[in-house]
């Protein structure tokens, strides 16, 4: 009896069960990765799959939602979509770093901007965030949408991003989030929401309707030396694609990675 492609499954019985859920699969080279990615999942789904069909352009190669040579270019490409499907905030991200001692911390932030290089986020500068994004000066995060079913994983240096870079987007905010950036000073105690909010009518009062950046706000760019493009394939058969570079000016490698 011959082995199939999926251990304990004999050939034979594969086939009876592809002939009873449609015809069988097209025939190809056996020893291709197309062909043997086809019929594992025609197995598994019991439909039947070809290079031509979204689940089997997916199974053999890089293209469709992985299709390009530009990282950042799938990754807005990703976000666009996530805009269009996500019920909240497609931009957050789950921002990781480590403390001086090396202990791990992890917060949901929102991402600003794809640039041609890097990835852009604003915090206060007198946050534990940026007491450790300063610190270490690296950090990792990931993009998740439910929606889609898919993730972008990105890890690599920071560096701030101040001056006018910084101005242009904290006069896009609204003016009682521009004030409320005065008032907050992020991650230090607080007494209660009634201080915080005295504090905003103190702000508002001093600074009024055009408020300039504040000294101790500003941004974050991570220049990734590693990306990584997951996306969910059924019975956990998911695809993945790691991008990776010794430095930020060195060409990207891709890999597939087992799920």
């Amino acid at each position: 009896m011959r082995p199939s492609l999926l251990g304990g499954v004999p050939a034979g019985v594969g086939e009876r069960l592809c002939t009873i859920k449609g015809r069988l699969p097209p025939r190809r080279d056996v020893g291709s990765v197309a062909s043997q990615g086809s019929l594992a999942l025609h197995l598994l789904t019991g439909r039947v799959l070809s290079p031509e069909t979204p689940e089997g352009l997916r199974v053999t190669e890089r293209t469709g939602i992985f299709a390009g040579d530009d990282p950042f270019a799938i990754a807005r490409a990703w976000l666009g979509e996530a805009e269009r499907t996500e019920p909240n905030d497609p931009s957050a991200i789950a921002l990781a770093t480590v403390d001086a001692s090396g202990l791990p911390n992890v917060r949901m932030v929102l991402l600003k901007e794809i640039e041609a290089q890097g990835f852009v986020f604003y915090t206060n500068y007198e946050s534990s965030k940026a007491e450790e994004l300063d610190g270490a000066g690296r950090a990792a995060f990931v993009m998740h949408w439910k929606s889609l079913r898919r993730q972008v994983r990105v890890r690599g240096p920071v560096e701030r991003v101040e001056g006018p870079q910084a101005d242009a987007y904290y006069a896009s905010r609204s003016l009682q989030s521009r004030l409320g950036a005065w008032a907050s000073r992020q991650s230090r105690p607080l007494d209660s929401r009634g201080s915080l909010l005295a504090e905003v009518a103190k702000v508002t009062a001093r600074l009024g309707t055009n408020p300039p950046r504040p000294p101790f706000w500003g941004g974050y760019r991570l220049t990734p030396l590693e990306l990584e493009f997951w996306a969910d394939g059924p019975f956990r058969l998911h695809d993945r694609f790691r991008w990776t570079r010794g430095d930020v000016d060195s060409d990207w490698t891709v890999t597939r990675l087992n799920p």
